[in-house]
Protein backbone atom coordinates (compact mmCIF):
# COMPACT_ATOMS: atom_id res chain seq x y z
CA UNK A 1 0.00 0.00 0.00
CA UNK A 2 2.84 1.93 0.94
CA UNK A 3 4.60 1.63 -2.30
CA UNK A 4 1.99 2.21 -4.27
CA UNK A 5 1.29 6.12 -2.36
CA UNK A 6 5.18 6.99 -3.07
CA UNK A 7 4.71 5.92 -6.70
CA UNK A 8 1.10 8.32 -7.20
CA UNK A 9 3.30 10.84 -5.30
CA UNK A 10 6.09 10.59 -7.35
CA UNK A 11 4.38 10.49 -10.69
CA UNK A 12 2.36 13.92 -9.42
CA UNK A 13 5.33 15.44 -8.67
CA UNK A 14 6.77 14.32 -12.75
CA UNK A 15 3.74 15.21 -13.82
CA UNK A 16 2.74 18.88 -12.26
CA UNK A 17 7.06 19.91 -13.52
CA UNK A 18 6.11 18.61 -17.18
CA UNK A 19 3.22 20.81 -17.03
CA UNK A 20 4.96 23.74 -15.49
CA UNK A 21 8.94 23.86 -16.37
CA UNK A 22 9.24 27.88 -16.47
CA UNK A 23 7.85 27.87 -12.90
CA UNK A 24 10.42 25.64 -11.85
CA UNK A 25 12.92 27.49 -13.64
CA UNK A 26 11.96 30.66 -12.10
CA UNK A 27 11.98 29.35 -8.64
CA UNK A 28 15.53 28.50 -9.16
CA UNK A 29 16.50 31.49 -10.71
CA UNK A 30 14.91 33.98 -7.90
CA UNK A 31 16.85 31.47 -5.00
CA UNK A 32 19.92 31.57 -7.30
CA UNK A 33 19.97 35.40 -7.51
CA UNK A 34 19.46 36.30 -3.89
CA UNK A 35 22.73 34.70 -3.22
CA UNK A 36 25.41 36.72 -5.18
CA UNK A 37 23.37 40.00 -3.46
CA UNK A 38 24.05 38.25 0.29
CA UNK A 39 27.62 37.15 -0.47
CA UNK A 40 28.09 40.67 -1.53
CA UNK A 41 26.70 42.53 1.16
CA UNK A 42 28.70 40.59 3.50
CA UNK A 43 31.64 41.73 1.90
CA UNK A 44 30.88 45.34 1.89
CA UNK A 45 30.26 44.82 6.10
CA UNK A 46 33.64 42.91 6.80
CA UNK A 47 35.26 45.08 4.65
CA UNK A 48 34.23 48.32 6.50
CA UNK A 49 34.70 46.81 9.65
CA UNK A 50 38.06 46.25 8.26
CA UNK A 51 38.88 49.96 6.77
CA UNK A 52 37.93 51.14 10.64
CA UNK A 53 40.67 49.80 11.68
CA UNK A 54 43.71 52.54 11.07
CA UNK A 55 46.05 49.89 11.73
CA UNK A 56 44.99 46.43 10.20
CA UNK A 57 46.15 44.77 7.09
CA UNK A 58 44.85 47.03 4.73
CA UNK A 59 45.69 49.22 2.01
CA UNK A 60 44.48 52.47 1.84
CA UNK A 61 45.17 55.69 -0.01
CA UNK A 62 42.46 58.43 2.18
CA UNK A 63 41.87 61.63 0.53
CA UNK A 64 40.37 63.60 3.56
CA UNK A 65 38.72 66.95 3.52
CA UNK A 66 38.13 69.30 6.16
CA UNK A 67 36.45 72.35 5.74
CA UNK A 68 37.02 74.84 8.62
CA UNK A 69 34.72 77.83 8.99
CA UNK A 70 33.00 80.05 11.92
CA UNK A 71 34.62 81.59 14.89
CA UNK A 72 37.39 83.68 14.23
CA UNK A 73 36.74 82.83 10.73
CA UNK A 74 33.85 84.32 10.33
CA UNK A 75 32.09 83.94 7.01
CA UNK A 76 35.54 82.62 5.80
CA UNK A 77 36.71 78.91 5.09
CA UNK A 78 40.00 77.51 5.32
CA UNK A 79 40.63 73.81 3.63
CA UNK A 80 43.08 71.57 4.63
CA UNK A 81 43.53 68.60 2.41
CA UNK A 82 44.93 65.58 3.98
CA UNK A 83 46.73 62.81 1.34
CA UNK A 84 46.97 60.20 3.51
CA UNK A 85 47.95 56.68 2.62
CA UNK A 86 48.31 53.52 4.41
CA UNK A 87 50.50 50.47 3.78
CA UNK A 88 51.29 47.62 5.64
CA UNK A 89 54.46 45.97 5.69
CA UNK A 90 55.50 42.65 6.45
CA UNK A 91 58.47 41.94 9.17
CA UNK A 92 57.53 38.19 9.53
CA UNK A 93 55.09 35.72 10.44
CA UNK A 94 53.88 37.69 13.48
CA UNK A 95 54.20 41.04 13.25
CA UNK A 96 53.58 43.90 10.45
CA UNK A 97 54.75 47.06 10.43
CA UNK A 98 51.94 49.71 9.72
CA UNK A 99 53.27 52.78 7.69
CA UNK A 100 50.54 55.58 8.04
CA UNK A 101 51.91 59.46 6.10
CA UNK A 102 50.08 62.33 5.99
CA UNK A 103 50.86 65.14 3.72
CA UNK A 104 48.49 68.23 4.53
CA UNK A 105 47.49 70.21 1.52
CA UNK A 106 45.89 73.94 2.82
CA UNK A 107 44.61 76.94 1.69
CA UNK A 108 43.58 79.30 4.03
CA UNK A 109 42.65 83.04 4.44
CA UNK A 110 44.69 85.70 5.76
CA UNK A 111 44.16 89.31 7.38
CA UNK A 112 44.27 91.51 3.98
CA UNK A 113 41.69 89.04 1.78
CA UNK A 114 44.13 86.84 -0.15
CA UNK A 115 44.26 83.21 0.67
CA UNK A 116 47.83 81.25 0.74
CA UNK A 117 47.94 78.06 -0.41
CA UNK A 118 50.62 75.20 -0.06
CA UNK A 119 51.63 72.23 1.44
CA UNK A 120 52.12 71.50 5.46
CA UNK A 121 54.60 69.89 7.64
CA UNK A 122 54.40 65.99 6.03
CA UNK A 123 53.99 63.69 9.06
CA UNK A 124 54.98 60.31 8.87
CA UNK A 125 53.84 57.39 11.43
CA UNK A 126 55.15 54.01 12.06
CA UNK A 127 53.18 51.10 13.98
CA UNK A 128 54.17 47.97 15.09
CA UNK A 129 50.94 45.57 15.53
CA UNK A 130 50.39 41.47 15.26
CA UNK A 131 49.80 40.15 11.82
CA UNK A 132 46.72 38.61 13.71
CA UNK A 133 45.49 39.87 16.63
CA UNK A 134 42.73 38.72 19.50
CA UNK A 135 39.81 40.70 20.62
CA UNK A 136 42.09 43.54 21.97
CA UNK A 137 44.23 45.14 18.87
CA UNK A 138 47.33 47.61 19.80
CA UNK A 139 50.08 49.62 18.07
CA UNK A 140 52.97 50.96 18.63
CA UNK A 141 56.06 53.25 17.11
CA UNK A 142 57.36 56.81 16.45
CA UNK A 143 55.79 59.71 14.78
CA UNK A 144 57.98 62.61 13.39
CA UNK A 145 57.45 64.96 10.78
CA UNK A 146 59.69 67.15 8.47
CA UNK A 147 59.95 70.68 7.61
CA UNK A 148 58.64 70.64 4.17
CA UNK A 149 55.54 73.45 4.06
CA UNK A 150 55.70 75.40 1.30
CA UNK A 151 52.98 77.39 3.00
CA UNK A 152 54.30 80.46 4.81
CA UNK A 153 51.38 80.60 7.15
CA UNK A 154 51.56 77.41 8.43
CA UNK A 155 55.18 76.80 8.53
CA UNK A 156 57.72 75.76 11.42
CA UNK A 157 60.93 75.17 9.96
CA UNK A 158 61.47 72.18 13.13
CA UNK A 159 61.90 68.56 12.92
CA UNK A 160 59.47 66.71 15.16
CA UNK A 161 59.94 63.41 17.19
CA UNK A 162 57.88 61.43 19.55
CA UNK A 163 55.68 57.70 20.39
CA UNK A 164 52.75 56.98 18.71
CA UNK A 165 50.45 54.25 19.57
CA UNK A 166 46.72 52.63 18.87
CA UNK A 167 44.38 50.53 20.77
CA UNK A 168 41.02 49.61 19.16
CA UNK A 169 38.29 46.81 19.78
CA UNK A 170 36.06 45.34 17.46
CA UNK A 171 32.88 43.63 19.41
CA UNK A 172 29.74 42.50 16.97
CA UNK A 173 29.09 45.65 15.00
CA UNK A 174 31.58 48.18 17.03
CA UNK A 175 34.87 49.43 16.06
CA UNK A 176 36.46 51.60 19.00
CA UNK A 177 39.83 52.72 19.89
CA UNK A 178 41.69 55.87 19.38
CA UNK A 179 45.33 57.12 17.99
CA UNK A 180 47.23 59.36 19.89
CA UNK A 181 50.90 60.47 19.90
CA UNK A 182 52.79 63.92 20.91
CA UNK A 183 55.96 65.31 18.82
CA UNK A 184 58.56 67.63 20.46
CA UNK A 185 60.90 69.90 18.64
CA UNK A 186 64.05 67.93 17.79
CA UNK A 187 65.80 70.33 15.81
CA UNK A 188 65.51 73.11 12.99
CA UNK A 189 65.31 76.96 12.77
CA UNK A 190 66.29 78.61 16.07
CA UNK A 191 63.78 81.36 15.29
CA UNK A 192 60.90 78.74 14.95
CA UNK A 193 57.64 77.67 16.82
CA UNK A 194 58.82 75.28 20.03
CA UNK A 195 56.35 72.15 18.82
CA UNK A 196 54.72 70.41 21.94
CA UNK A 197 51.55 69.22 20.04
CA UNK A 198 50.01 66.26 21.39
CA UNK A 199 47.10 64.52 19.30
CA UNK A 200 44.42 62.21 19.87
CA UNK A 201 41.96 60.92 17.75
CA UNK A 202 39.01 58.31 19.20
CA UNK A 203 36.96 56.62 17.34
CA UNK A 204 33.66 54.80 17.46
CA UNK A 205 31.75 53.00 14.56
CA UNK A 206 28.69 50.98 14.85
CA UNK A 207 28.25 48.94 11.59
CA UNK A 208 24.88 48.79 9.72
CA UNK A 209 24.27 46.50 7.03
CA UNK A 210 25.37 46.54 3.33
CA UNK A 211 28.57 48.60 4.22
CA UNK A 212 27.16 51.54 6.06
CA UNK A 213 28.07 52.57 9.34
CA UNK A 214 27.36 55.71 11.63
CA UNK A 215 30.42 57.07 13.32
CA UNK A 216 32.50 60.00 15.09
CA UNK A 217 35.87 60.69 14.60
CA UNK A 218 36.75 63.72 16.32
CA UNK A 219 40.55 65.36 16.22
CA UNK A 220 41.46 66.24 19.45
CA UNK A 221 44.69 68.40 19.60
CA UNK A 222 46.33 70.28 22.28
CA UNK A 223 49.37 72.50 22.00
CA UNK A 224 51.20 72.61 24.95
CA UNK A 225 53.28 75.68 24.27
CA UNK A 226 50.09 77.97 23.84
CA UNK A 227 48.88 79.60 26.74
CA UNK A 228 46.28 77.36 29.05
CA UNK A 229 43.40 79.28 27.44
CA UNK A 230 44.41 78.81 24.35
CA UNK A 231 45.80 74.95 24.21
CA UNK A 232 43.07 72.54 23.97
CA UNK A 233 41.33 72.25 20.16
CA UNK A 234 37.86 69.62 21.09
CA UNK A 235 35.13 68.70 18.55
CA UNK A 236 32.33 66.88 18.78
CA UNK A 237 30.12 65.37 16.07
CA UNK A 238 29.22 62.53 14.24
CA UNK A 239 29.07 61.20 10.38
CA UNK A 240 28.01 58.32 8.19
CA UNK A 241 30.33 56.23 5.53
CA UNK A 242 29.44 53.74 3.00
CA UNK A 243 31.78 51.04 2.00
CA UNK A 244 31.08 50.26 -1.82
CA UNK A 245 32.89 49.88 -5.17
CA UNK A 246 33.59 51.46 -8.07
CA UNK A 247 33.36 49.40 -11.39
CA UNK A 248 35.83 46.66 -9.43
CA UNK A 249 37.62 49.19 -7.20
CA UNK A 250 36.91 48.78 -3.42
CA UNK A 251 35.81 52.27 -2.19
CA UNK A 252 34.64 53.98 1.38
CA UNK A 253 32.82 57.41 1.18
CA UNK A 254 32.34 59.65 4.13
CA UNK A 255 30.83 62.80 5.49
CA UNK A 256 30.82 63.99 9.21
CA UNK A 257 30.32 67.46 10.81
CA UNK A 258 32.23 68.89 13.96
CA UNK A 259 31.38 71.59 16.35
CA UNK A 260 35.14 73.00 18.36
CA UNK A 261 33.49 72.88 22.16
CA UNK A 262 36.30 73.98 22.88
CA UNK A 263 39.53 76.03 20.45
CA UNK A 264 41.80 78.40 20.60
CA UNK A 265 40.79 82.14 20.04
CA UNK A 266 42.24 81.86 16.22
CA UNK A 267 40.47 78.62 14.91
CA UNK A 268 37.18 78.34 13.44
CA UNK A 269 34.26 76.71 15.10
CA UNK A 270 32.75 74.47 12.56
CA UNK A 271 34.55 71.77 10.33
CA UNK A 272 32.62 69.69 7.46
CA UNK A 273 34.82 66.72 7.03
CA UNK A 274 34.46 64.23 3.52
CA UNK A 275 36.47 61.42 2.66
CA UNK A 276 37.03 59.56 -0.08
CA UNK A 277 39.48 56.53 0.14
CA UNK A 278 40.34 53.77 -2.40
CA UNK A 279 40.44 50.30 -0.60
CA UNK A 280 43.26 47.62 -1.32
CA UNK A 281 42.24 44.27 0.94
CA UNK A 282 45.49 42.17 1.19
CA UNK A 283 45.11 38.83 1.30
CA UNK A 284 48.20 37.66 0.76
CA UNK A 285 49.73 38.81 3.27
Amino acid sequence: MRYRRRNRFAAAAALAMTRTPWLAVAVAASTLSTIPQAASAQNETALAKASQNPIGNLTAFPLQFNFNSGGALGSLTSLLLNVQPVMPLSLDKRWLLISRTIVPYTNVPIADGRRVTGIADVQQQLYFTLRKPHVFVFGFGPAFSIPSATNNVLRTGQWTLGPAAAVLVTPGRWVVGALTNNLWRIAGVNNGPDVNQFFVQPFINFNLPKGWAILTAPVITANWSALDDECWTVPVGIGLSKVSAIAKQSVSLGAQYYHNATRPSTAGSDQFRFQFTLLYPNTSR
